[in-house]
């Protein structure tokens, strides 16, 4: 037994048991002792039976237990090769990529690396611009699956959209309706009306995303399903260059075919060698984010994990590991799929009123499991009314207009749990204190 892990193990279960929060001591010591072992690496591991792979850390908590359900999703979500011009390879991203130890996901995140082989850059944009555009349509909506927008290109000024000043620069979301028009209306700060083209959008990209519920008719679950696309141009000198500037690092993605290897390794050596710093420095400011203006300290705990144990601080890293497992820690699930719900409620939309149902159902079940008393009561009483809305379309309007109550009621006791558990820790309650009064 390694010293080191030994000794963080030994601390570890002390702050579990003061904490109340169970932990596989076995289980946690492998971990330890892997991380040390590979410390100072940025090798990339492949799962030959699975046909996965990724980065070392990653693949640590990546379980291929589910992985035929993500393969179904992905096909719904991914982009596909033209050869001599679009090279692709679709990842897990987010709780989907840490299976092993998120026994309660929020959403099924895919990362998606395309590279586009184009004489010239405007014409590597409007291929993207036709392959994004071709997606949204065909993928609009199903019996098990709906379109909710897709961030396509970047406000050129400050506009002002349904009422909300949007500054110049942000990304702009796109209606499937918006798509098939082409355009989008709005207006300048003093009011004159502007259209943005979907051509226009092309010029520059920026953050591109994609976003669907779906209905898996196999496990009978709902799931908001995205795919973030990394765009990279390729000229015919060779040379790599990202459409936004910025060729993302690949420290938390589980690549789900063997044979993207290739256009990987391709794009991996352009990393930048500063890639780990600015990955932790953004994932810093997301924290700091979710601890002090949008409060979530479910979502700060999950960018804090990732942090850790990216900067060697794997005790740390190790403890919070273990709250995912926790019971209480589904309602982190069940405040993610009213939303999902929330989502598949769009008028039009193709997933049948009896898959809501039962995902209704479901989150009343994982409630009535993971709490008790007075909390168990409530909310599965305002789950129960939101249930019985879904009758017909009339219901649909009434759960709209309550569901932000019932996520409001859910996070509160999300954050407290996570809130509770993290400040226990006396080195992340340093840590969480530097953020929140700095």
């Amino acid at each position: 037994m390694p010293e080191k892990p030994a000794a963080e193990l030994t601390r570890i279960l002390e702050s579990a048991r003061r904490l109340g929060v169970e932990l596989d001591e076995e289980e946690a010591l492998q971990w330890l002792t892997a991380m040390a072992a590979g410390a100072g690496g940025g090798d990339v591991v492949v799962d030959t039976r699975a046909g996965v792979f990724g980065h070392r850390v990653a693949m640590l908590d990546f379980s291929p237990e589910e992985l035929a359900y993500f393969r179904r999703v992905g096909q719904l979500v991914e982009f596909l090769d033209e050869p001599g011009v679009v090279e692709t390879a679709l990842a897990l991203s987010g709780s989907a990529a840490q299976s092993k130890i998120q026994s309660y996901p929020g959403d099924c995140d895919f990362f998606e690396r395309v590279n586009i082989r184009a004489a010239t850059r405007p014409e590597c944009s409007a291929i993207l611009s036709r392959l994004i555009r071709d997606k949204a349509l065909q993928t609009e909506k199903g019996a098990t699956h709906q379109l909710i927008e897709v961030k396509f290109g970047s406000f050129p000024a400050d506009v002002v959209r349904a009422g909300n000043m949007l500054k110049a620069g942000s990304p702009i979301a796109w209606s499937p309706a918006d798509i098939r028009a082409n355009r989008i209306e709005v207006q300048s700060p003093d009011g004159a009306p502007v259209i943005i083209t979907w051509e226009q959008a092309a010029y520059d990209p920026g953050w591109t995303k994609l976003d669907w519920v779906v209905a898996d008719p196999l496990r009978g679950q709902l799931a908001n399903a995205s795919n973030m696309l990394d765009v990279t141009w390729e000229s015919p000198d060779g040379a790599i260059m990202p459409l936004d500037g910025y060729l993302d690092p690949y420290f938390q993605e589980v690549y789900l075919e063997a044979g993207s290897i290739p256009i990987f390794s391709k794009l991996a050596k352009h990393v930048s060698a500063d890639a780990l710093d600015d990955y932790v420095s953004q994932l810093e400011k997301e924290v700091n984010k979710y601890l002090n203006k949008d409060l979530n300290y479910g979502k700060a705990a999950k960018r804090m994990y990732n942090i850790f144990r990216l900067t060697g601080r794997y005790e740390e890293a190790a403890f919070i590991r273990e709250l995912f497992d926790e019971p209480a820690t589904v309602l982190y699930q069940v405040w993610s799929l009213i939303r999902t719900i929330d989502d598949a409620l769009v008028p039009g939309s193709g997933i049948p009123l009896q898959a809501l149902h039962r995902q209704a159902e479901v989150l009343i079940a994982e409630v009535r499991d993971a709490l008790e008393g007075t909390q168990e009561t409530e909310i599965v009483h305002r789950l129960e009314r939101l249930r019985d809305t879904l009758g017909d379309q009339a219901g649909r309007l009434v759960w709209t207009s309550q569901a932000e109550a019932a996520r409001a009621e859910v996070i509160n006791l999300v954050n407290n749990f996570f809130r509770a558990k993290l400040t226990g820790h006396p080195a992340i309650r340093v840590y969480i204190d530097h953020l929140q009064h700095t």
